[in-house]
């Protein structure tokens, strides 16, 4: 019952996923000059673009085509002074008339390349031969794009292979670094992390401009990757994994060995204890000196205290490169752009340290439950806390970056952003419940029971060491009886030994196995733990989508500034600008909109007519209305509007005799007086060309 409810719980919430499409692009143009859509009088000396964050362009990354398909711009893109997310290039005088095509590529701050076009025209629209259909497909796409995708999911699966199972041993289990399969799902990890990363920084100048796979190894082309923030990222990332290789080696090395070493000689003392790869020490005797060390306790004292010392210099030397490992994803990705970088970059990297305790240590405790010795409750209680305390940090970090990445409540449900971020919200609520279960379970497990089935086990090892010296024996004494007979009876009886081994082998290791399910509360913490680790699994991936998806506010700002005059609110009708101002001066009938045309709404000599509504859409009368414009990026204006009534009417004005000298976002202040007393003042900016 509990895995059909699973099963169905995780297919809705991969549909919402992949129902969501996430986007690519992380940065995306919010505004140029000309805008997009505009008919000019006369071609433009250049074209700016403007973007939602900061970007990185080269020389020829924005070309303008003419309407006859020709490049009309000199190729050199230049920055904006005082704008990181505005770029510009030169046009060649005497551009002909119609329609121009503006294609762009470029590297937002936060890695992802973007590409993109836009249209405007000069004097007249016309027919245009530009063909840019293929511009942007190289970038980010095709098959460099898939193994590039394939390498940031690998690299996140490897960090929480790496981080959580090396935090699971140091903090939960230090007994567990003799295990061999925790070894290997450690190392795992971080084979992993380094062959995904190695690859990333491969293909990182492929990706980000042709698309071409031929451009893998070209080391022009990797050293303009590592002059880059996200290729400087990935190989601080690789330098990193190099000494984490080393901290790896001395736990899974001397420090497991050491540690195999006292558990011997505490096994010495108590001949049937169960040690920590899972096996008994029954007879096992150490040598004089040994004994005398353990006669009078300096060995073990001596032991015991260099192995709290090299246990505290793993955890540490450990904490601080995991630390670095989670800083070259928060100084490359969403964290390092948009508002207050320098607090969610230091977020970021603890919501990530939380993720891989979590879940790595996670998938630790499973590999311990199903394959190395049945861990004691103090174990699964110590991770128990543990992981309490990594949801802790998750749920509040992770408020602050979706408040960070979204901005509005609508955003939630009306982003792909807001859409992903709701199903791994579901994904932890279901794991935090699964935990619960499996919090259940552990405080059910008591020590009696697993001492039984550990004397059970010695004792069926025992019997099998027993059995072993005369199956061996008579072994070896038929083979001395059929040696006289020629080289051909030794060659099988020593394959019929070999055989015998394999079979004792197998003989134990399913006693083992049916000593370990023989427990039912153990039975049940493996069920609801693989259960925790399945959902742990479709999280990752969410979460992995999550973080290649454009956030929320950019998206919301895409849907409301895409259109000519971006963030304005303003719309085009022709060779007229329509804006709406609301208002309430306070007094009765006080409150309704100011509606705004100005044609041609380009730079030069232009008309300004305003009428008032009520709030049910019919004339409000007004007894004045003022007006001045100002363009607060050049410290111009105020450029004051005076107005006629329109046929006595008491609600429309106009004025033909409005000079705005230069083209850009203009502010526009409106003075509303519908009494003798009652009076206000409301801005809008308006995009003129």
């Amino acid at each position: 019952m509990l895995l059909a409810l699973l099963g169905t719980t995780l297919c809705a919430l991969l549909t919402v996923v992949g129902s969501a499409a996430p986007a690519a692009a992380h940065a995306v143009q919010t505004d140029s000059t000309p805008a997009e859509g505009r008919v000019v009088s006369s071609a433009p000396k250049q074209v700016t673009v403007t973007f939602s964050e900061g970007v990185s362009m080269s020389d020829g990354s924005i070309r303008v085509l003419g309407p006859d398909g020709k490049r009309l711009d000199t190729d050199k893109v230049s920055d904006v002074p005082g704008k990181a997310n505005t770029h510009s290039v030169d046009l060649k005088p005497d551009g002909p008339k119609g329609t121009y095509t503006v294609a762009w590529k470029a590297v937002s701050d936060d890695s992802h390349p973007v590409a993109g076009a836009f249209t405007f025209s000069v004097g007249h629209t016309s027919a245009t031969s530009a063909n840019i259909a293929d511009e942007g497909q190289a970038t980010g796409g095709g098959p460099v794009g898939m193994l590039y995708q394939v390498g940031r999911y690998a690299a996140y699966a490897g960090f929480v292979l790496l981080v959580g199972g090396a935090a699971f041993v140091l903090l939960c289990r230090p007994e567990s670094a003799a295990v061999r399969r925790l070894q290997r799902l450690v190392v795992t990890g971080w084979l992993t992390i380094t062959g995904a990363t190695l690859l990333m920084l491969l293909l990182r100048n492929a990706y980000t401009s042709t698309g071409e796979l031929g451009e893998v190894f070209d080391l022009g082309g990797l050293q303009d990757a590592l002059g880059s923030k996200p290729g400087a990222a990935l190989a601080a990332r690789l330098l990193l994994l190099g000494t984490a290789a080393v901290i790896i080696s001395v736990l899974f090395g001397s420090y497991a060995g050491d540690r195999d070493e006292r558990a011997e000689e505490r096994a010495a003392e108590r001949p049937d204890a169960e040690v920590a790869d899972g096996g008994t020490t029954s007879g096992v005797k150490r040598e004089a000196g040994s004994e005398e060390k353990r006669e009078d306790g300096s060995g073990a004292e001596d032991g015991e205290t260099r192995g709290r010392d090299v246990a505290l210099g793993l955890t540490l030397g450990g904490g601080v490169v995991a630390v670095g490992l989670a800083a070259t994803w928060a100084i490359a990705e969403h964290a390092s752009t948009g508002l207050q970088p320098q607090i969610a970059m230091p977020v970021d990297v603890v919501h990530l340290l939380a993720v891989a305790t979590w879940l790595g240590g996670l998938a630790a405790l499973l590999t311990v439950l199903h394959r190395g010795p049945s861990p004691e409750r103090v174990v699964v209680q110590r991770f128990s806390r543990v992981a309490f305390g990594s949801v802790l940090v998750l749920a509040v970090t992770g408020l602050y970056q979706s408040w960070r990445q979204l901005g509005t409540f609508t955003a939630l449900t009306g982003t792909s952003y807001g859409r992903i971020l709701l199903a791994k919200v579901g994904l932890v609520v279901l794991l935090i419940g699964l935990a619960y279960v499996s919090r259940q379970w552990t405080s059910r497990l008591g020590e009696v029971r697993r001492d039984a089935g550990a004397d059970a086990e010695a004792g069926e090892d025992a019997a099998a060491r027993e059995k072993a010296p005369a199956t061996v024996g008579a072994a070896v004494g038929a083979a001395a009886g059929e040696q006289a007979e020629g080289t051909a009876g030794t060659t099988g009886s020593t394959a019929r030994t070999a055989q015998l081994a394999r079979q004792r082998a197998a003989v134990a290791r399913e006693n083992r196995r049916k000593a370990r399910e023989s427990d039912p509360e153990r039975a049940g913490l493996r069920r609801s733990v693989l259960a925790e680790a399945t959902v742990a699994v479709v999280l990752l991936v969410v979460a992995t989508a999550l973080a290649g998806t454009e956030p929320g506010r950019t998206e919301e700002l895409t849907k409301a500034g895409g259109a000519p005059g971006a963030g304005t609110g303003q719309v085009r009708e022709g060779l007229t600008i329509k804006q709406k101002i609301p208002f309430d001066t306070g007094g009765r009938n006080g409150k309704g909109t100011a509606l705004l045309w100005i044609t041609p709404g380009q730079a030069g000599g232009n008309s300004l007519r305003i009428m008032t509504r009520d709030a049910d859409g019919k004339q409000l009368p007004t007894e004045e209305v003022k007006a001045s414009l100002t363009l607060p990026e050049q410290d111009l204006g105020p450029f004051k509007v005076e107005f006629e009534r329109i046929n006595e009417a008491k609600g429309r004005w106009r004025s033909e005799t409005v000079q705005l000298p230069v083209a850009g976002r203009w502010k526009a202040s409106v003075t509303i007086r519908t009494s003798d007393i009652d009076q206000v003042t409301e801005s809008k900016t308006i995009q003129i060309d």
